[in-house]
C-alpha cells in the first residue's frame, strides 16, 4: 500500500504551479514527451468496432457475428458491475464482490453466508435476491443527427440541454411502443459528440447459486486490494428466471479449459463506470488541485474509523469487515487516482495529446470557427469553480447528526404548516432516528467534519466560529455533544416535542449548522448548476471536435455502458524484480502461513487439509493488458473463439490513474482464472452441478 503525504488545496496549488515542465524529470525531458497511441484507452464500442485494428494487431478476422455474440452474452448487473451468460439455462458470472452486499437478503436464521459461503445443490435451493437485476443489449441505433437538431437550436445552455433531455424521452418512448419487450436507454458518447440509443432485455428474477466464503474470495483484504500478484477466488454464480423457471439463451460464453499463455491475445466484456480521458488540462488540473485531495483526505478519516472497529472486534463482524473493504476500496481508488495526477510524466503525455488535438482544430480553418475557444471557456469554468468548491464539500458533508436535524427540521415545518398531523410526525420522529445506532461511528464522523471545517473554512466562517472557534478537535466535539439535543434517541423525541420556531431558534450545533449552510447550499448549487451547464455545452462540443479531428481511432470515454477491451496476458516489472502472468492455490496457501493465519490473510480451517484431488499448482489468477476501470468488475475475460479464460475482478495500483489517461507498461487487469474456479468449485467445494454446468453449457 502507497502512502501519500496530503497537502491542503491552495499550498498544493502552489507547489505544483511552481514546477517548470521544462525541467528533467528522473532525467527526462519533460517537453520531449509524447503523447501515446492508446492514451485515450481501447474501451471500444460495439456500434463502431475496431475490425481493422484487431485485424493488424492479432490477425483476426472478425465478423459481425462475433461481436454479436460478445454483446448479447455481457450482462449489465445491478447498479454497478457487469456479468455474462455462461450457460444456456441462464446460468450468470460475476465477482463475489459484486453481490457481497446483498447476500444478507438470502440468508436464513442462523446463516452467516459472508463467513461460510453458499452454495445450491438443486435448482430448487437457488435462492431468489430480491430487487436485483441484469440487463442484456440486444439493441443499437446511433441517433446523433436527431439529437444534433434539438442541441443546434437558439437558447441558453439550461434550454438546450431541457431540449436534449425531452427530444431523448420522445425517442424512448417511440421505440418502446414498437417493441415493449426491451427497456430503452440513450447513451451519450464522446461527451455528447456522439448518441447512441440501447435496449435492454432486463431480467429480475435472479438467484443465488454459489459464492465462496468472504476470506477465499478476498483473502489478503484491503491490504491486497489493488495489487498483484493477487490470490482471490472473487466469484459468484446466479441464475436468471422467467415465469418461475431457468431461462433459456443462445448467448452465452462457453467454458475454455486449456488456460492462458503469455502474449495471448484476450478480451474483456462489460460496463466500465467512467473515465475522464477526453478531459482538457484545465480540468485536470481542477480535479489534482481541489476535487482528489478532499476525497482523499474524507476516505482516509472514514477508514480509521472502521479499521479500529474491525481489530476491535477481533475480526469477527463480517458487516463490519465489508464496510471496511467497501471504503479501503474507495480510498486506494481516489489516492491512486490523485497520485497519477501528480506524475508529471503522465501530465506532459496528457498536454502533448491535448496540443495535438488542439492544433488539428486550429489548422481547420471551419473546425476552428466551430471549437477552436472550447478550450478557453472550459478553462474559465473550472477557475469560476474553483473560488467556492471547498466551502462547497463542506457544507455539503453530512453526519448523521446533522441528517436527523435536517429530518426534523423538515417534519416540524410540515406540522406547522399544517400539512400533516400530530400523530403523522411523530411518526415521522421515530422513523427520523433509528432504534439503533453505532454512536461511536456516529460521534467519529463529526469529528471529521469538524476537520474539514478546520483545513477548509475560514476562520470568520459562521461555521467555524459556531463549532470550532479556538478550540482544539477534541474540545470542540466534546462541546458539541454536551449542548446538542440530539445526539441520543430519547433526547431527540423529548426535543422534537418543541415547536417548529423553538426547534429553529435553539442553540443545538447541528440544527445551527443546517439553518446556517441552507441558503448558502442553494445559492452555490445554483451557480454551480449554471456554470456546470455551459461547461456541459462546451465538453460536448470538445467531443464532436475529438470525433471530427480522429472518428473511431479513438474510443470515447466510459459511460457504464457495454465496451470490449483488448488486451494480452503480459507480466511486468515491479518492485525490482518481475511479475509472474500467473499466481496458484499454492501462492493462496504461502499468504495464509506466512502471515501465521491472521486476519486478513486467513482462511477457513479445512484449507489446512485440502482433498487429495484437487491441484493447488492449478492457476488461480492472472493478468493481461486490457483496459479497465470500476464497474468492469464481473466481466467475463475471453479468448479470440469468444471462450471464457477468466473473470475480471480489479486492476493492480499501476492501474488506477486509468481515469484519465489509459497505460500498458504496468498496468495490469487482475482476473480469476477459469482453470482455478472449476478447480476450487469441483474439488473443494465439491459443487459438482455447477462445475458440470460451467464445463459443458447446460444444467443436467
Amino acid at each position: 500500500m502507497r502512502n501519500i503525504s496530503f497537502l491542503s488545496p491552495l499550498v498544493l496549488i502552489i507547489v505544483l504551479t511552481s514546477i517548470n515542465f521544462s525541467q528533467s524529470y528522473y532525467g527526462i525531458n519533460l517537453d520531449t514527451v509524447k503523447a501515446q497511441r492508446f492514451d485515450m484507452g481501447k474501451m471500444w464500442t460495439f456500434e463502431n468496432p475496431p475490425v481493422n485494428y484487431l485485424k493488424e494487431t492479432y490477425n483476426m478476422d472478425t465478423k459481425a457475428d462475433w461481436f454479436d455474440k460478445l454483446q448479447k452474452s455481457a450482462l449489465k448487473f445491478g447498479n454497478g458491475c457487469s456479468a455474462s451468460f455462461i450457460s444456456e439455462d441462464g446460468l450468470i458470472m460475476t465477482n463475489h464482490h459484486c453481490v457481497r452486499g446483498v447476500l444478507y437478503t438470502v440468508q436464513k436464521d442462523g446463516e452467516n453466508i459472508l463467513k461460510n459461503g453458499f452454495y445450491a445443490t438443486t435448482k430448487e435451493e437457488e435462492r431468489t435476491v430480491p430487487n436485483l437485476k441484469v440487463e442484456q443489449l440486444m439493441f443499437i441505433k446511433d441517433i446523433t443527427g436527431i439529437i444534433s437538431i434539438a442541441m443546434n437550436g437558439e437558447g441558453s445552455a439550461a434550454e438546450k440541454i431541457k431540449m436534449r433531455d425531452a427530444r431523448i424521452d420522445e425517442i424512448k418512448n417511440e421505440y418502446a411502443k414498437e417493441n415493449p419487450e426491451l427497456t430503452y436507454k440513450v447513451v451519450s458518447l464522446y461527451n455528447g459528440g456522439k448518441y447512441s440509443l440501447y435496449g435492454y432485455k432486463v431480467y429480475t428474477d435472479i438467484r443465488l447459486v454459489f459464492v465462496p466464503e468472504l476470506f477465499v474470495a478476498k483473502l489478503g483484504g484491503d491490504p491486497d486490494n489493488f495489487t498483484y500478484p493477487r490470490y482471490g477466488l472473487d466469484c459468484a454464480f446466479l441464475r436468471a428466471y422467467e415465469n418461475g423457471k431457468p431461462i433459456k439463451t443462445n448467448y452465452y460464453f462457453k467454458w475454455n479449459t486449456e488456460g492462458v499463455v503469455e502474449d495471448q491475445p484476450v478480451f474483456v466484456i462489460g460496463n466500465p463506470g467512467r473515465t475522464d480521458r477526453i478531459r482538457t488540462i484545465a480540468q485536470i488540473e481542477f480535479a489534482r488541485d481541489i476535487r482528489y485531495p478532499m476525497l482523499v483526505n474524507y476516505y482516509k478519516e472514514q477508514y480509521k474509523i472502521y479499521d479500529k472497529l474491525v481489530k476491535d472486534s477481533n475480526a469477527e463482524d463480517f458487516s463490519l469487515i465489508a464496510t471496511l473493504y467497501s471504503i479501503g476500496n474507495g480510498l486506494k481508488v481516489f489516492e491512486g487516482t490523485y497520485k497519477g495526477l501528480l506524475d508529471l510524466f503522465l501530465i506532459a503525455r496528457k498536454k502533448d495529446f491535448e496540443n495535438q488535438f488542439r492544433n488539428a482544430v486550429n489548422n481547420n480553418p471551419n473546425l476552428k470557427e466551430k471549437y477552436g475557444n472550447i478550450w478557453d471557456e472550459i478553462s474559465q469554468s473550472t477557475e469560476a469553480a474553483k473560488v467556492e468548491s471547498a466551502k462547497f464539500f463542506t457544507y455539503q458533508m453530512r453526519n448523521q447528526y446533522v441528517i436527523y436535524a435536517q429530518g426534523l427540521l423538515d417534519a416540524a415545518k410540515q406540522l406547522k404548516d399544517g400539512k400533516i398531523s400530530r400523530a403523522s410526525y411523530d411518526s415521522m420522529v421515530t422513523m427520523i432516528y433509528p432504534v439503533k445506532d453505532n454512536k461511536a461511528v456516529v460521534d467519529e464522523y463529526v469529528k471529521i467534519h469538524l476537520k474539514g471545517i478546520q483545513q477548509y473554512l475560514s476562520k470568520d466562517d459562521l461555521i467555524y466560529k459556531y463549532w470550532l472557534g479556538n478550540k482544539n478537535i477534541q474540545q470542540a466535539f466534546d462541546e458539541l455533544i454536551s449542548i446538542s439535543q440530539i445526539t441520543s434517541r430519547e433526547k431527540f423525541i423529548k426535543f422534537s416535542q418543541l415547536s417548529y420556531d423553538e426547534i429553529l431558534n435553539s442553540d443545538d450545533p447541528f440544527i445551527y449548522f443546517v439553518v446556517n449552510t441552507q441558503d448558502e447550499i442553494n445559492k452555490m448549487k445554483k451557480s454551480d448548476k449554471e456554470r456546470s451547464q455551459k461547461e456541459q455545452i462546451a465538453n460536448q462540443k470538445l467531443g464532436e471536435a475529438l470525433y471530427a479531428v480522429y472518428g473511431d481511432a479513438i474510443p470515447p470515454d466510459a459511460t457504464g455502458t457495454l465496451r470490449f477491451a483488448d488486451g494480452i496476458v503480459k507480466g511486468y516489472d515491479y518492485n525490482g524484480t518481475k511479475a509472474p502472468i500467473k499466481t496458484t492455490f499454492y501462492g493462496a496457501l504461502d499468504r495464509y502461513y506466512s502471515f501465521d493465519k491472521k486476519f486478513p490473510f486467513n482462511l477457513p480451517s479445512y484449507w489446512e487439509k485440502l482433498p487429495e484431488e484437487f491441484d493447488p499448482s492449478t492457476p488461480l489468477n492472472f493478468i493481461s493488458t486490457n483496459d479497465i476501470v470500476g464497474g468492469n468488475s464481473g466481466s467475463a475475460v475471453v479468448n479470440s473463439n469468444s471462450e471464457i479464460v477468466g473473470l475480471a475482478f480489479d486492476g493492480n495500483i499501476e492501474s488506477l490513474p486509468n481515469t484519465y489517461i489509459y497505460t500498458t507498461e504496468a498496468n495490469r487487469t487482475v482476473c480469476v482464472s477459469a482453470l482455478g474456479m472449476v478447480e476450487a468449485i469441483r474439488d473443494v467445494y465439491k459443487a459438482t452441478r455447477l462445475s458440470n454446468e460451467l464445463l459443458k453449457g447446460k444444467s443436467e
